[in-house]
């Protein structure tokens, strides 16, 4: 019994307690009708976005630099084709060593960058061609990617057929004097076997001028050019390199110096390089560049200078009008979903970034992603935007201080941009050459329930 009656008493006094809460959601004290504040969604605001060209974009010096042909059925086609110079070993006047000089065989060396390939890696087939440069990169140029590169393309240098392996390490056998070949493991690397002939005639065979000099052996070599072969099998794809770190020409040879034979490898280094970017449209991007001012109900972004969208909300005054001035917008989120089925078998682009322009046409951040020093509303740097959710096939760019100064009007609307950038948890709006992919979305369709969305969470102030 006793136990009996303290649960009957315990059972009482929560009734009580659960009896007096009238609103469990309430915090704190009670408010007054007359002061009461209450947060709503809006999410129907009107957006109008449409696909238009991006700007011309840096490709020389380069981390990651793209070596292309990509048959896109949405997008369309996308080349990209490498120059690169060729020095002297070491950069220094070169003397051929004594005895006889025997070229075994040369290749060009391109090392893949991390994740260094988009496309197809299953049913494409590739084959990479070299040829000479008629014209040499110089230092202090800036070479964009609609720098179309001259080159002796009746004269083949070089070919190999490989396929996508970006990440598979490579064993080759590297001869080292005076003792047995060795067989090790380097990193993931393009490997092109280069005509010995063509390695003779700029370098045993060569004057002792152009030799003397690596300026005049630039001058008169030029560079080399790398271009995928068109007629290759499916799809294709996109290559990214890292030609900093191993882009060079070695040369493997035997040096015969009366009765003692020796191999050797001597390396032709490579210290510019730059890549030439062409895109070709298919018929449904075309139909959408042509309607670059009105709202559509697709739109599309492409990486290596390709497609991003321009957006804009002109009709946020009259969320005002509608619901009244006394207003604290607490957040606005933009967000894009990918055209459904779209992303099969390509996958959509790791990370997009939202910037405006100012009165001279030139990118800036928009007020959240700014420095919190710049702006205390901003996001510490906007971090969490744009990057994609596999799980939602969406991104959410928070741009709350944005839109509380366009309702405002506190910032003129130069014009906005979602575009595809490089995707680091650093705020960054530059266009890129170095991301390649892209992402067909949702535009502003009434009849999606993927639409492109504008939530507005506000407050309103009841006086």
């Amino acid at each position: 019994m006793k136990f009996i009656r303290l649960d009957l008493l315990t059972l009482l006094i929560s009734l009580f307690i659960f009896t007096g809460c009238k609103n469990q959601d309430t915090i704190g004290l009670g408010v007054v009708a007359s002061n009461q504040i209450s947060g709503s969604l809006i999410d129907t605001s009107t957006i109008v976005i449409n696909t238009v060209r991006e700007d011309s974009v840096v490709t020389s010096g380069l981390s990651r630099t793209p070596l292309a042909y990509f048959k896109d059925p949405q997008f369309g086609i996308t080349e990209a084709n490498l120059a690169i110079d060729l020095n002297l070993p070491g950069g220094s006047p070169y003397t051929i060593p004594y005895g006889t000089i025997t070229v075994d065989s040369a290749l060009l060396v391109l090392r893949y960058a991390a994740n260094g390939f988009y496309g197809d890696s299953i049913a494409s087939r590739y084959k990479a061609n070299v040829y000479q440069l008629k014209e040499r990169l110089l230092a202090n140029n800036v070479y964009y990617n609609t720098k179309v590169w001259s080159a002796d393309k009746a004269n083949l240098l070089g070919t190999k057929s490989f396929l996508s392996r970006t990440s598979d390490s490579v064993k080759i056998f590297t001869p080292i004097a005076g003792a047995p070949d060795t067989l090790v493991k380097v990193p993931p690397q393009l490997r092109i076997p280069i005509s010995t002939a063509f390695v003779n005639s700029i370098l045993y065979n060569a004057s002792s001028t152009q030799l003397s000099s690596n300026l005049v052996f630039k001058n008169n070599v030029n560079g080399l050019y790398v271009t995928l072969d068109k007629t290759q099998s499916g799809p294709g794809g996109t290559f990214m390199f890292n030609l900093d770190s191993a882009a060079s020409v070695q040369v493997y040879y035997r040096n015969t110096n009366g009765t003692v034979i020796d191999t050797g490898v001597l390396v032709l280094p490579s210290s510019l390089h730059a890549a030439e970017i062409k895109h070709t449209r298919s018929t449904e991007v075309q139909t959408e560049l042509n309607n670059s001012t009105t709202n559509r109900k697709t739109f599309y972004i492409q990486g290596m200078g390709g497609l991003r969208s321009k957006i804009s909300f002109p009709y946020l005054k009259n969320v005002l009008k509608t619901i009244g001035n006394d207003v604290i917008i607490n957040r606005a989120e933009l967000v894009v979903t990918v055209m459904p089925g779209s992303n099969i078998p390509f996958a959509p682009l790791p990370k997009l970034a939202m910037y405006r322009y100012d009165l001279a046409k030139q990118r800036e951040f928009i007020q959240d992603a700014l420095d919190p020093s710049l702006d205390p509303r901003s996001f510490s740097g906007n971090v969490p935007s744009g990057f994609f959710t596999t799980q939602q096939q969406q991104y959410r760019f928070l741009i709350t201080a944005y839109i509380q100064d366009l309702m405002r009007g506190v910032t003129p609307d130069y014009g906005a941009y979602i575009g595809s950038v490089t995707p680091t948890t650093t705020s960054t709006i530059a266009t890129t050459a170095q991301v390649d992919g892209r992402t067909q979305a949702v535009g502003f369709d009434t009849t999606s329930p993927y639409r492109i969305k504008l939530n507005l969470f506000y407050t309103k102030v009841v006086k």
